[in-house]
């Protein structure tokens, strides 16, 4: 069993984008059984509350459900129980290396390493602007999902079904 944590400032747009992206394409994948996926932010600014209205659109016109998630706060436990805990940009990832105990440091990354086709090391938060950048995010957050799951399916030597 391998367990993912997406991490952005609030928990209502970027990380839980990626929330549904991943769990769409592991579901598809055959490997829902095998992989944990969840979200949280460094923030509490919006705990409890579901993910922004104009993400969710975006997201749903993409086929992907956001409307069951809510936001929620990292916990340090999270950092033991969790693989990979990815930070959509370097202030978040920077917030959880100053949370995360030295020995499980390790689990932490920037999830647009996984990204096959996109350059950028960050996924812009898109809460002050316009349509255009959740469209943006959800490229970017299609890209670095499908890296993500190519990645853990070679670490495992599983293929799904």
């Amino acid at each position: 069993m391998v367990k993912v944590l997406f991490v952005c400032m609030g928990n209502i747009c970027r990380s839980p984008a990626a929330e549904a992206v991943f769990r769409a394409l592991v579901e598809k994948s055959g490997l829902a059984q095998h992989i944990v996926i969840d979200s949280a932010g460094t923030h509490d600014y919006h705990v409890g509350q579901p993910p922004d209205e104009r993400m969710q659109h975006a997201a749903l016109q993409r086929g992907y459900d956001m409307s069951m998630l809510r936001g929620r706060q990292v916990e340090v436990q999270d950092f033991s129980r969790f693989d990979y805990v990815l930070a959509m940009d370097m202030a978040n990832l920077g917030i959880l290396h100053r949370l995360c105990p030295q020995p499980q440091r390790a689990c932490l990354g920037l999830f647009m390493e996984y990204a096959q086709q996109h350059q950028q090391r960050e996924v812009p938060d898109p809460y002050y602007g316009g349509v255009e950048g959740f469209e943006r995010v959800l490229d970017m957050v299609e890209d670095a999902a499908q890296g993500l799951l190519n990645h853990l399916q070679k670490e495992s030597g599983q293929t799904g079904s």
